[in-house]
Protein backbone atom coordinates (compact mmCIF):
# COMPACT_ATOMS: atom_id res chain seq x y z
CA UNK A 1 0.00 0.00 0.00
CA UNK A 2 0.93 3.44 -0.31
CA UNK A 3 -0.02 4.69 3.01
CA UNK A 4 2.50 6.80 4.67
CA UNK A 5 1.12 5.50 8.51
CA UNK A 6 3.64 7.79 10.50
CA UNK A 7 1.98 10.79 9.07
CA UNK A 8 -1.55 10.14 10.09
CA UNK A 9 -2.99 11.83 12.71
CA UNK A 10 -6.73 11.24 11.98
CA UNK A 11 -9.20 9.30 10.06
CA UNK A 12 -12.72 10.17 7.86
CA UNK A 13 -14.61 6.84 7.35
CA UNK A 14 -17.44 6.92 5.50
CA UNK A 15 -20.87 5.38 6.26
CA UNK A 16 -23.00 3.72 3.63
CA UNK A 17 -21.34 0.69 2.00
CA UNK A 18 -18.67 1.33 3.79
CA UNK A 19 -19.85 0.26 7.65
CA UNK A 20 -23.05 -1.10 6.97
CA UNK A 21 -22.51 -3.28 3.76
CA UNK A 22 -18.20 -4.56 4.07
CA UNK A 23 -18.08 -2.41 0.82
CA UNK A 24 -20.72 -3.89 -1.19
CA UNK A 25 -22.61 -1.12 -3.32
CA UNK A 26 -26.24 -1.11 -1.89
CA UNK A 27 -28.46 -1.61 -4.80
CA UNK A 28 -26.78 -5.17 -4.50
CA UNK A 29 -28.10 -5.00 -0.86
CA UNK A 30 -31.29 -4.72 -2.09
CA UNK A 31 -31.22 -7.07 -4.83
CA UNK A 32 -30.48 -9.90 -3.22
CA UNK A 33 -33.84 -8.58 -0.10
CA UNK A 34 -35.78 -8.63 -3.51
CA UNK A 35 -34.53 -12.04 -5.07
CA UNK A 36 -35.23 -13.80 -1.43
CA UNK A 37 -38.84 -11.72 -0.77
CA UNK A 38 -40.31 -13.13 -4.49
CA UNK A 39 -39.68 -9.80 -6.02
CA UNK A 40 -38.71 -11.43 -9.23
CA UNK A 41 -38.09 -9.09 -12.11
CA UNK A 42 -34.63 -8.20 -14.71
CA UNK A 43 -32.03 -6.24 -13.11
CA UNK A 44 -32.18 -3.82 -15.74
CA UNK A 45 -35.57 -3.03 -14.46
CA UNK A 46 -34.57 -3.31 -10.48
CA UNK A 47 -31.38 -0.91 -11.41
CA UNK A 48 -34.22 1.37 -13.24
CA UNK A 49 -36.25 1.92 -9.96
CA UNK A 50 -33.30 1.73 -7.83
CA UNK A 51 -32.25 4.91 -9.45
CA UNK A 52 -35.62 6.16 -9.56
CA UNK A 53 -36.23 6.13 -5.77
CA UNK A 54 -32.50 8.04 -5.12
CA UNK A 55 -33.36 10.93 -7.27
CA UNK A 56 -36.69 10.98 -5.52
CA UNK A 57 -35.33 10.78 -1.82
CA UNK A 58 -32.90 14.12 -2.90
CA UNK A 59 -35.84 15.59 -4.75
CA UNK A 60 -38.29 15.38 -1.72
CA UNK A 61 -37.91 15.48 1.72
CA UNK A 62 -39.23 11.70 2.45
CA UNK A 63 -37.15 11.51 5.09
CA UNK A 64 -36.94 12.81 8.92
CA UNK A 65 -34.35 13.01 10.99
CA UNK A 66 -35.97 11.17 13.67
CA UNK A 67 -36.24 8.36 11.10
CA UNK A 68 -34.05 5.36 12.21
CA UNK A 69 -32.62 2.86 9.14
CA UNK A 70 -35.18 0.45 9.06
CA UNK A 71 -37.49 3.28 8.69
CA UNK A 72 -35.76 4.75 5.52
CA UNK A 73 -35.24 1.69 4.09
CA UNK A 74 -38.83 1.03 4.62
CA UNK A 75 -39.31 4.81 2.89
CA UNK A 76 -37.26 3.88 -0.07
CA UNK A 77 -38.44 0.29 -0.69
CA UNK A 78 -42.01 1.48 -1.14
CA UNK A 79 -40.72 4.28 -3.72
CA UNK A 80 -39.19 1.80 -5.46
CA UNK A 81 -42.12 -1.02 -5.56
CA UNK A 82 -44.66 2.23 -6.49
CA UNK A 83 -42.90 2.81 -9.30
CA UNK A 84 -42.38 -1.00 -9.83
CA UNK A 85 -46.04 -0.86 -10.10
CA UNK A 86 -45.96 1.86 -12.35
CA UNK A 87 -44.41 0.18 -14.77
CA UNK A 88 -46.54 -2.61 -14.83
CA UNK A 89 -44.24 -5.21 -12.84
CA UNK A 90 -46.23 -5.01 -9.22
CA UNK A 91 -49.34 -5.16 -7.86
CA UNK A 92 -50.35 -2.04 -5.66
CA UNK A 93 -52.07 -4.13 -3.40
CA UNK A 94 -48.53 -5.65 -2.61
CA UNK A 95 -46.58 -2.81 -1.87
CA UNK A 96 -46.69 -1.45 1.83
CA UNK A 97 -46.43 -5.44 3.51
CA UNK A 98 -43.37 -6.29 0.67
CA UNK A 99 -41.67 -3.16 1.63
CA UNK A 100 -41.49 -3.68 5.00
CA UNK A 101 -40.64 -7.79 4.09
CA UNK A 102 -37.64 -6.30 2.24
CA UNK A 103 -36.54 -3.43 4.30
CA UNK A 104 -36.66 -5.61 7.38
CA UNK A 105 -34.28 -8.16 5.55
CA UNK A 106 -31.94 -5.04 4.53
CA UNK A 107 -32.13 -4.09 7.91
CA UNK A 108 -30.54 -6.91 9.21
CA UNK A 109 -27.82 -7.22 6.43
CA UNK A 110 -26.82 -3.78 7.66
CA UNK A 111 -26.84 -4.98 11.65
CA UNK A 112 -24.89 -7.70 10.82
CA UNK A 113 -22.26 -5.81 8.92
CA UNK A 114 -21.99 -2.75 11.51
CA UNK A 115 -21.52 -5.56 14.30
CA UNK A 116 -18.39 -6.54 12.13
CA UNK A 117 -17.35 -3.18 11.65
CA UNK A 118 -17.31 -1.94 15.41
CA UNK A 119 -14.12 -3.95 16.94
CA UNK A 120 -12.41 -1.88 14.11
CA UNK A 121 -14.05 1.54 15.13
CA UNK A 122 -13.01 0.50 18.25
CA UNK A 123 -9.46 0.07 17.80
CA UNK A 124 -8.79 3.11 15.18
CA UNK A 125 -10.59 5.21 17.62
CA UNK A 126 -8.58 4.21 20.05
CA UNK A 127 -5.43 5.40 17.99
CA UNK A 128 -6.51 8.34 16.13
CA UNK A 129 -9.93 10.56 16.63
CA UNK A 130 -12.29 10.30 13.91
CA UNK A 131 -15.06 11.93 11.88
CA UNK A 132 -17.51 10.75 9.47
CA UNK A 133 -18.43 11.69 6.03
CA UNK A 134 -21.01 10.84 4.19
CA UNK A 135 -24.11 11.59 1.69
CA UNK A 136 -27.12 10.72 3.32
CA UNK A 137 -30.52 12.16 3.82
CA UNK A 138 -30.50 14.07 7.67
CA UNK A 139 -30.91 11.49 9.51
CA UNK A 140 -27.77 9.89 10.12
CA UNK A 141 -27.06 10.45 13.51
CA UNK A 142 -30.13 8.68 14.63
CA UNK A 143 -29.04 5.83 12.32
CA UNK A 144 -25.70 5.66 14.50
CA UNK A 145 -27.23 6.04 17.40
CA UNK A 146 -30.23 3.51 16.62
CA UNK A 147 -26.60 0.88 15.71
CA UNK A 148 -24.83 1.59 18.24
CA UNK A 149 -21.70 3.22 16.51
CA UNK A 150 -22.38 7.55 17.37
CA UNK A 151 -19.47 7.60 20.12
CA UNK A 152 -16.31 6.79 17.89
CA UNK A 153 -16.94 9.60 16.18
CA UNK A 154 -15.72 13.46 16.81
CA UNK A 155 -18.22 15.39 14.55
CA UNK A 156 -20.27 13.93 11.30
CA UNK A 157 -20.64 16.13 8.19
CA UNK A 158 -23.38 15.08 6.85
CA UNK A 159 -23.95 16.08 2.83
CA UNK A 160 -27.93 16.72 3.28
CA UNK A 161 -27.26 19.16 6.93
CA UNK A 162 -23.56 20.75 5.05
CA UNK A 163 -25.09 21.34 1.48
CA UNK A 164 -22.03 19.66 -0.11
CA UNK A 165 -21.86 15.51 -1.36
CA UNK A 166 -19.01 13.67 -2.70
CA UNK A 167 -17.63 13.52 -5.12
CA UNK A 168 -16.90 17.32 -4.40
CA UNK A 169 -13.56 16.95 -2.61
CA UNK A 170 -14.60 20.12 -0.27
CA UNK A 171 -16.94 17.74 1.64
CA UNK A 172 -13.63 15.75 2.66
CA UNK A 173 -11.79 18.88 3.63
CA UNK A 174 -14.93 19.86 6.16
CA UNK A 175 -13.91 16.11 7.36
CA UNK A 176 -10.24 17.55 7.88
CA UNK A 177 -10.69 20.72 9.74
CA UNK A 178 -13.31 18.70 12.21
CA UNK A 179 -10.55 16.97 12.91
CA UNK A 180 -7.90 20.23 13.12
CA UNK A 181 -5.22 18.63 10.53
CA UNK A 182 -3.80 18.79 7.43
CA UNK A 183 -5.27 16.69 4.40
CA UNK A 184 -2.38 14.62 4.63
CA UNK A 185 -2.54 14.04 8.28
CA UNK A 186 -5.90 12.35 7.19
CA UNK A 187 -6.88 8.48 6.20
CA UNK A 188 -9.90 8.34 4.44
CA UNK A 189 -11.43 4.97 4.45
CA UNK A 190 -14.69 3.84 2.03
CA UNK A 191 -16.20 1.96 -0.22
CA UNK A 192 -16.59 4.39 -3.53
CA UNK A 193 -13.76 4.62 -5.77
CA UNK A 194 -15.30 7.63 -7.74
CA UNK A 195 -17.43 9.20 -4.59
CA UNK A 196 -14.48 8.33 -2.12
CA UNK A 197 -11.08 7.50 -2.62
CA UNK A 198 -10.75 10.03 -5.71
CA UNK A 199 -12.55 12.87 -4.47
CA UNK A 200 -10.22 12.33 -1.06
CA UNK A 201 -6.56 12.38 -2.65
CA UNK A 202 -7.86 15.23 -4.48
CA UNK A 203 -8.63 16.50 -1.23
CA UNK A 204 -4.85 15.96 -0.62
CA UNK A 205 -5.77 12.97 1.87
CA UNK A 206 -4.30 9.50 2.02
CA UNK A 207 -6.97 6.56 1.02
CA UNK A 208 -8.31 3.11 1.81
CA UNK A 209 -10.81 1.55 -1.24
CA UNK A 210 -12.58 -0.88 0.67
CA UNK A 211 -13.23 -2.57 -2.79
CA UNK A 212 -16.57 -4.88 -2.79
CA UNK A 213 -19.30 -5.22 -5.45
CA UNK A 214 -19.52 -1.60 -7.10
CA UNK A 215 -22.71 -0.42 -9.29
CA UNK A 216 -20.83 -0.78 -12.70
CA UNK A 217 -18.83 -3.01 -14.53
CA UNK A 218 -16.06 -0.12 -15.36
CA UNK A 219 -15.83 0.27 -11.71
CA UNK A 220 -15.17 -3.36 -10.53
CA UNK A 221 -12.41 -3.49 -12.87
CA UNK A 222 -10.85 -0.64 -11.45
CA UNK A 223 -7.47 -1.22 -9.66
CA UNK A 224 -5.81 1.06 -6.84
CA UNK A 225 -2.69 0.13 -4.87
CA UNK A 226 -4.68 0.65 -1.06
CA UNK A 227 -7.56 -2.08 -2.19
CA UNK A 228 -8.54 -4.16 0.80
CA UNK A 229 -11.55 -6.63 0.95
CA UNK A 230 -12.48 -6.20 4.45
CA UNK A 231 -12.61 -3.72 6.93
CA UNK A 232 -10.64 -6.89 9.05
CA UNK A 233 -7.90 -6.30 6.29
CA UNK A 234 -7.49 -2.52 6.81
CA UNK A 235 -7.33 -2.70 10.25
CA UNK A 236 -4.30 -5.31 10.02
CA UNK A 237 -2.10 -3.15 7.78
CA UNK A 238 -2.66 0.05 10.07
CA UNK A 239 -2.18 -2.30 12.95
CA UNK A 240 0.97 -4.10 11.71
CA UNK A 241 3.01 -0.91 11.05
Amino acid sequence: MNIDISKIKGVIFDYGGTLDTGGDHWSEVIWAAWQKAGVLVDKGIFREVYVYAERELARTLHILPHHNFNDLLDIKIQIELQRLTELGHFSPGEIEDKAKEIASLCYASAKESVEKAKPVLEQLSARWEMVLVSNFYGNIETVLKDFGIDGYFKKVIESAVVGVRKPDPKIFLLGVEALGLKPEEVLVIGDSYSKDIVPAEKAGCQAIWLKGKGWTAEEDAIMHPNMVASLDEALDFLEGE
